[in-house]
């Protein structure tokens, strides 16, 4: 937890830093300032507000034990045998099989499925998913996840922003050369840091998943069916906003260069395997 805790402040000041960086590139000392205030603000913004922006742009609706008590039931159970406190759940309306957590907090979590995970998974399977988001929220990754998510997408925003700003003129112009750099590393800055994050902590999560529930096969058969169809069923919102796609189970963004960028889990077939090995012990 406390490590949790190191990373997520590292990131938050390296925010500050890089988003200064750019300002400068971009737009001289008086960029640099600005850019320093937009990066405390994005940091305030991000761990109030990011897992109501993520839940929104996924056009995620909260459900309760009368609306979906399939669902609501299943993540109310696994709670308890975490020692959690009952996280609100949303289902998304999306036919790629795939799910998250989200939040600052265990106190302030939330889980999320798509229908399309709901329609494909046996019962015991999807209990093992749940339980794996629930890992998530145990292990305090939620916080990071979703703060990286939600910055990684505003520095990309602030790099094509310095388009419109790259060729000032005046005594203290940016050097063009420079500014392009900026535009270019400040993506790649993202996700590199989405990267460092997510690879090991699935793992973790598969781990304390399995624990949670008690049946690590059924996750394992999980993972398997999920990285089938996942691949050959597009999620356009994760396409739209590829940030996104270290916050769910399995990476879902669809081939191509983007799937190689931000492929931010290990491989199914390693967690596969990790998992299969905890059957046999």
């Amino acid at each position: 937890m406390l490590g949790n805790w190191i990373k997520t402040s590292i990131l938050m000041a390296g925010i500050v830093a890089l988003f200064g960086a750019m300002g400068a590139a971009i737009g001289g000392r008086e960029g640099m300032m600005m850019a320093l205030v937009l990066g405390g603000a994005m940091n305030f913004w991000a761990y109030w507000f990011s897992d109501k922006a993520v839940l929104k742009m996924y056009k995620a609706r909260q459900v309760d034990a009368s609306t979906s008590p399939y669902l609501y039931n299943m993540v109310s159970e696994l709670a308890q045998r975490a020692q959690l406190p009952m996280p609100k759940v949303y289902i998304i309306d999306e036919d790629q099989p795939n799910a998250f957590a989200t939040g600052r907090n265990p106190e302030n979590a939330a889980v999320a499925a798509t229908t399309g995970i709901m329609r494909m998974l046996s019962e015991r399977e999807l209990r093992g998913v749940m339980a794996h988001e629930l890992a998530h929220v145990k292990n305090r990754d939620i916080l990071i996840s979703t703060i990286s998510a939600t910055v990684a997408g505003a520095i990309s925003m602030l790099a094509n922003f310095g388009m419109f700003f790259g060729n000032r003129d005046g005594e203290d112009r940016p050097n063009p050369i420079v500014s392009i750099a900026m535009m270019i590393l400040a993506p790649l800055a993202g996700m590199i840091i989405q990267m460092a994050i997510s690879r090991t902590r699935e793992f973790g999560a598969d781990r304390g998943g399995a624990e949670i529930s008690g049946d690590p096969e059924a996750l394992a058969s999980a993972l398997a069916k999920i990285d089938a169809y996942a691949r050959g069923i597009p999620m356009h919102t994760a396409e739209q906003h590829p940030e996104t796609a270290q916050m769910m189970i399995m990476n879902p963004l669809s081939g191509g260069g983007l799937r190689g960028l931000f492929s931010t889990h290990p491989s199914t077939q390693e967690r596969i395997a990790r998992l299969r090995e905890m059957v046999g012990r």
